[in-house]
């Protein structure tokens, strides 16, 4: 096989994935170009090219330890996998690997599905009429609508995760990420905590919670149409409104002091405001949304607990070299548990 190239990537050895990948994937043939995807900020994604100009998606979990299930490849899979004949858009699964001798940890290949992702406001651009831009906001909410109206047990996916109290548990397997990640004390992250526990809504029938669904977690067809809904690490089973609050908390608008992941492309005019999110959502999915500020503060308060782990694995160099201005990850740990605890208050007037 010739020599594959890999830019000199840490979390990937060419030569070991380039074998499993002609072994494996009955169309692929070496040798193999490798690219790491830059923006995600968990799992590491890769583009994989072949002789013959096939694309791949690589994904693995990130270089150091690994907290919990946040990186299970196996889980990821499994998800995805499930989903390919439904009405979500995913990407076709091509391997999994769970040899990690190839390697240094499990990984799975999906198609490469290259189209736009809006992570950030000047993205927005590429689609420049405002009526483009609200269609794409509105699907993003009727496609997390779709992915709630699933039957786990119907789909394969019903032994996921539990079913009951999903909130409790997020609590605790959040706290625990936050004991093992932190990189500084922030006592109103345990605060609000506390505050979350004594208010838990009563949880409705069990639906698959994506996790992290926001608009950069999906790649879009060049008309704008939704190609695939990505990133499904943290998807288990339990309370969909929790991906609402979520959702929430990253739609930002015009006007927004906190900003946790800077400007989002729903910053850019034509979007959807979140009034129209929380409006959407109801009527596609038939939900109430009366307990709605206690997912935006759970969503805060976790979001928090997420960019503390970013921060923790820059500082770390399980990223390879740090991107300019990781530090603000850092900074925005505090000002989201801040609103955390605003939104928490707002339950009580």
């Amino acid at each position: 096989m010739a020599e594959e190239s890999s830019n000199g990537d840490e979390g990937l050895d060419g030569r070991q994935v380039g074998a499993w990948l002609e072994a494996n994937i009955e169309e692929a043939e070496g040798p193999f170009e490798y690219e790491r995807i830059a923006g995600g900020r968990s799992n590491l994604t890769y583009s994989v090219r072949d002789a013959a100009g096939h694309r791949w998606a690589l994904r693995r979990p990130p270089l150091g330890k690994a907290l919990g299930s946040a990186h299970d490849m196996g889980r990821e899979h499994t998800v995805v996998s499930a989903l390919g004949p439904t009405a979500v858009p995913v990407a076709n699964i091509a391997g999994y690997c769970t040899d990690e001798s190839v390697n240094g940890a499990d990984f799975y290949v999906m198609d490469f599905l290259d189209g736009p992702i809006l992570r950030q406001r000047p993205d927005a651009e590429k689609f420049p009429d405002e009526a483009d831009r609200r269609a794409i906001g509105e699907r993003v909410i009727d496609t997390l609508a779709d992915i709630h109206a699933l039957v786990p047990d119907e789909v394969g996916l019903g032994e996921l995760g539990k079913k009951e109290d999903y909130v409790k548990r997020q609590l605790k397997r959040w706290q625990g990420q936050w004991d093992g990640s932190k990189t500084r004390e922030v006592p109103l992250v345990e605060e609000v905590s506390a505050k979350l526990s004594e208010r838990i809504p009563e949880q409705g029938p069990a639906a698959i919670v994506h996790g992290d669904y926001r608009l950069d977690n999906m790649i879009l067809h060049d008309s704008g149409e939704v190609a695939a809904v990505v990133d499904w690490e943290l998807c288990t089973l339990g309370d969909p409104l929790a991906d609402v609050g979520l959702l929430l908390v990253y739609w930002g608008q015009e006007g927004d002091a906190l900003l946790p992941l800077f400007e989002p492309a729903t910053m850019a005019p034509g979007f959807p405001t979140r009034d129209d999110v929380k409006s959407r959502y109801a009527e596609q999915s038939g939900r109430d949304l009366g307990e709605i500020d206690f997912y935006v503060a759970l969503g805060y308060w976790k979001l928090a607990i997420i960019l503390e782990g970013v921060y923790s694995r820059y500082v770390k160099g399980q990223y390879g070299e740090p991107e300019k201005g990781f530090e603000e990850f850092g900074k925005n740990v505090g000002r989201l548990a801040e609103a955390a605890d605003d939104a928490v208050e707002r339950l009580g007037r």
